[in-house]
């Protein structure tokens, strides 16, 4: 990828594009990581005296203009996390946007309005991209989590300015690249999650490189139904059983499944829990954690790793009866002195709170899931 510390941006309008697309819950953002991942690239711009435009999307307003998804509570909360004025504008194209750059000194910074309030951005239209670009001299991607996306901001624009990969997008790229070619043995991969099928590319690319496969959350009762347990109500994917079959006999003990499980008869805060073996979940009830002698395992297995891959929670971690395999799962890697690599989404969340114990914590959930796939990201072939 063309980098960065490449790119001439003294002095020049250098149009970011970054991942601002945080939780938020009456106007306040409740994780501010995707944020503070942007800071390294935005500081060095600024160190450099650059005019810095970052561009981001916001939740899923579908080509219109959503008022509870403008970015003024994300300029907000930049602000204070970077300690410097940041300016806002409610739109991100046209006249306003145009006088507002205009207006941008060296070392200032200027956040403009969500860009999926136009449906040119997700049909990535040349026209919007060309709008987009005739603010800047220059262009800089540190969206990794939107890089499987061919839109306008993270494939068309990156063909019409001088462009290159951010410091987030390249540390991304490297940790991704690394655990896939050049793993250090043993190699454990953890999976988690609740279907098969949200996996099974990242499965088919890792099985012949990963010393051990350790499987988890709501995917694990497939496997376990494809070996002729009766796993009672918990999910199961039938229409991934064969393929499921067909990996544990490829695999052999490869693939590490779960020894007993915590069932209730529903998913919710108060419901009675039973602690069971996989051969004798109850036909009324459905596995929601992995249990004490499978947490076990996997420590074990985890602790003679050298290098270790997690995507997936182990259980529905969201609920504190059924939270204990996953954050056990996190504070073993955790212990783990290796290259141990985090998923995005749900795993980074469920590390949200330990984020500096590990070598590196995705933030692209499906980006991440796709270039471990071994799948070319529209976002990162276009830096290329």
């Amino acid at each position: 990828m063309r980098l960065l510390q490449d790119l001439e941006v003294s002095g020049k309008r250098v149009l970011v594009r970054v991942d601002f697309n945080v939780p938020l819950v009456d106007g306040k953002i409740e994780d501010d990581y995707r944020l503070l991942t942007a800071f390294p690239t935005i500081n060095y711009l600024l160190e450099k005296s650059a005019r810095v435009i970052l561009i981001s999307h916001l939740g899923r307003p579908d080509g219109r203009v959503v008022d509870k998804l403008r970015l003024a509570p994300v300029a907000r909360r930049v602000e204070e996390l970077l300690d410097k004025p940041i300016k806002y504008v409610d739109d991100c194209i046209g006249p306003m946007v145009q006088d507002a750059v205009s207006a941008l000194k060296p070392g200032e910074v200027l956040l403009l309005e969500n860009l999926r309030f136009y449906p040119g951005e997700e049909k990535n239209d040349e026209g919007f991209a060309k709008q987009l670009a005739s603010i800047a001299d220059c262009f800089v991607n540190d969206a990794f989590s939107a890089a499987h996306r061919a839109h306008a901001s993270t494939f068309a624009l990156a063909h019409l300015l001088p462009s290159a990969a951010g410091f987030l997008m390249q540390k991304e790229v490297d940790s991704l690249s690394g655990i896939i070619a050049k793993p250090q043995p043993p190699f454990m991969v953890v999976l988690g999650g609740s279907k098969v099928s949200d996996k099974i590319g990242v499965i088919d690319n890792l099985i012949d490189r990963a010393d051990r496969l350790l499987i988890g959350g709501g995917m694990a009762f497939t496997f376990l139904k494809a070996q002729g347990k009766e796993v009672g109500k918990s999910l199961v994917e039938n229409d991934r059983l064969e393929y499921a079959a067909s990996l544990l006999k490829r695999a052999g003990d490869k693939i590490i499944l779960p020894l007993d499980v915590i069932a209730a008869p529903q998913l919710s805060a108060d419901a009675p829990t039973i602690t069971v073996g996989v051969d004798s979940i109850p036909f009324d009830q459905m596995g929601l954690d992995i249990g004490p002698l499978t947490i076990e395992k996997f420590v074990v297995e985890l602790s003679s790793a050298n290098s270790i891959f997690w995507n997936g929670p182990l259980g529905a971690f969201e609920t504190p009866a059924f939270s204990r395999g996953t954050y056990s799962i996190r504070d073993a890697i955790a212990k783990n002195p290796g290259t141990t690599v985090i998923g995005g989404g749900d795993t980074a969340a469920a590390v949200s709170d330990c984020l500096d114990l590990y070598t590196h914590v995705s933030t692209g959930g499906g980006a991440s899931l796709e270039f471990l796939e071994g799948r070319k990201l529209p976002g990162v072939t276009a830096l290329l």
